[in-house]
């Protein structure tokens, strides 16, 4: 038995929820292979909808088997190629996606936000010749400079018309011509077919024997907030098997006649497992949306009527500001799971008073396929808490100072075990080794686990502000100054400081239309922690700067700091 164990022997397992097993049969079964049986089970039933165009199961398996084979034919592509999809959420992605799979290929996520020097890193660190993406001008443009720069050589152009129903085909077609690039005229021009084309040939796939332990299905980029992104391996068993505990933890959920709502983008790897992979491989309906707006996405709830949503904070903040007739699109949902960011309680509460659905809070990383806790799905959790292990899933925590592993209730860092966990960082064998820590994979996120097997994050180590000593944790300060009526969002920062070697630096974003100074908004937080907390300074912005996913970001944060106090320390 190892050290964890012996501690405590996973105290998560007697409080799970009634009908679930920690010790459950993990399917590895690779998710393509999952996804065409269940394309051959549903074949009449609508896989995707997509602003009202709708995809069989039948039409999606066909489009799949279609893709697969073009890519082998035409582009070569076998076990271990590299293939980007440059795409946001469309029916494209999803055959794009499982068609690589199925022919072998290693799919490399790129978000169509990043910047052409974040894409080039991406695409040509993993060694991606082929790309998938859209003829919106926006986003083919990246493409074309890919190109140029000779990081992709060929390019396969999805018309985004085409997924529209015929209606709204025809209308942006006319309407909103000037936002599609013109391929023909085009510098890569040359190396650009038609998706439509390889669809019409209709080639066969030659079956590929795949190894779900070693070969490399998804190769997932992180974030990058220190250094450069790092290409995470997750084999075709890392992901099936985190599917199978996501399914193993819905107790049915994500079965049909659910639906599920993707408005978070594919391909960011929360989205990727639990809205595409986990509902389409047990023949369950996806509505898709491309990008987030409220009133769209409220006349998605009314028209769809999905009752499984899930989430990241800052749609959940948005949601819990509804009111009038516009909350009764809400009553479909029966629950919402969060993730990408830990959750404000203020959040949490407010939305309660707008749904009825149970909020149910998650984490997990890209180097965990990504679920690793989840709080029931069925039944309410534990306030504050991101819930349990999922099963067949271990975690421990290691005191930061000692490196021994904590008592239950003592704080440490999140490490992790189990079937779902990377192969390791592409090309980066330091990065991988300083990953694990005699097996386990480090989170870099501090918290503890308490006699019921819930789990409780409280901060980053990597955010984690030492003053005078003493471990000062930037959530404590956040949570502090979000308790104020007329604070909307808050983050903090350590700066370095003379004295105590670091101090708290808040930045805040005020409530429309609320006022609050430095010295009052001090005064209000000042009863809520101890003077070590207390930040050394409050900065008022107008908004606070996000990931692409719609977490608060600190980077952008603590470079902006720095170069004001650099303007503030330079001569007049």
């Amino acid at each position: 038995m190892d050290t964890v164990a012996a501690a405590h022997p996973r105290p998560w397992v007697e409080h799970y929820p009634e009908g679930i097993a920690w010790d459950v049969s993990v399917n590895l079964t690779p998710v393509h292979e999952q996804l065409l049986a269940a394309c051959e089970r549903n074949a009449g039933a609508v896989a995707l909808d997509f602003l009202g165009g709708t995809t069989s199961f039948g039409e999606l398996g066909k489009a799949i088997r279609a893709f697969a084979g073009a890519l082998q034919t035409q582009y070569g592509v076998k076990k271990g190629s590299r293939v980007a999809l440059l795409l946001p959420n469309t029916p494209f992605y999803a055959v794009a996606y499982y068609g690589v799979l199925l022919a072998g290929g290693t799919v490399v996520n790129c978000n169509p936000l990043y910047t052409v020097h974040e894409l080039s890193h991406i695409t040509s660190n993993a060694g991606a010749d082929v790309l998938v993406t859209l003829d919106l001008r926006q986003i083919f443009e990246k493409a074309e400079a890919l190109v140029k720069a000779g990081h992709v050589k060929r390019i396969i152009v999805c018309h985004f018309p085409a997924a529209l129903p015929t209606v709204k085909r025809i209308l942006y077609s006319i309407a909103k011509r000037k936002d599609l690039a013109r391929i023909g005229a085009s510098p890569a021009a040359g190396a650009c077919t038609w998706y439509a084309d390889l669809i019409a040939r209709n080639d066969r796939p030659t079956p590929v024997a795949i190894d779900a332990l070693t070969d490399v299905a998804v190769q997932q980029y992180t974030g990058g907030t220190t250094g450069l992104p790092k290409g995470a391996m997750l084999s075709h068993g890392n992901i099936a098997a985190n599917m199978s505990q996501i399914d193993a933890w819905g107790c049915g959920l994500f079965y049909p006649p659910s639906k599920v709502v993707a408005v978070l983008p594919f391909f960011h790897i929360f989205a990727m497992t639990v809205c595409l992979n986990v509902p389409l491989c047990n023949g369950t309906q996806v509505v898709m949306m491309p990008r987030f707006e409220l009133k769209g996405f409220l006349d998605l709830l009314r028209r769809t009527r999905p009752n499984v949503l899930p989430a990241v904070p800052t749609l959940i903040q948005a949601l819990a500001k509804v009111s009038g007739a516009d909350r009764e699109a809400l009553d479909c949902l029966d629950v919402v799971i969060s993730g990408g960011a830990a959750l404000p309680d203020e959040a949490r509460g407010k939305f309660a008073k707008v749904s009825k659905a149970i909020l149910a809070e998650g984490y997990g990383l890209t180097e965990a396929s990504p679920v690793v806790c989840c709080a029931p799905l069925r039944v309410p959790s534990k306030a504050l808490s991101i819930g349990m292990p999922l099963p067949a899933t271990d975690v421990r925590f290691i005191d930061i100072e000692t490196n021994e592993v904590a008592k239950l209730g003592e704080r440490g860092e999140l490490q992790v075990k189990g079937p779902q966990v990377m192969l390791g960082y592409y090309e980066n064998p330091d990065a991988t080794r300083e990953a694990f820590m005699d097996g386990w994979l480090r989170t870099g996120d501090v918290g503890y686990v308490d006699a019921d097997g819930y789990v409780f994050l409280v901060d980053r180590i990597k955010d984690l502000i030492i003053s005078s000593g003493f471990n000062i944790y930037p959530r404590t300060i956040e949570e502090a100054l979000v308790a104020n009526p007329a604070v909307d969002e808050a983050n903090v920062i350590g700066v370095p400081d003379e004295y105590r070697g670091e101090a708290a630096v808040a930045f805040v974003k005020l409530k429309d239309g609320q006022t609050i100074s430095e010295g009052d908004l001090k005064k209000f937080i000042g009863e809520r922690l101890n003077k070590l907390e207390m930040p050394r300074e409050i900065i008022f912005k107008d908004q606070l700067p996000k990931t692409l996913i719609g977490k608060l970001s600190k980077k952008e944060l603590r470079d902006e700091y720095k170069a004001m106090k650099g303007q503030k320390s330079e001569p007049a």
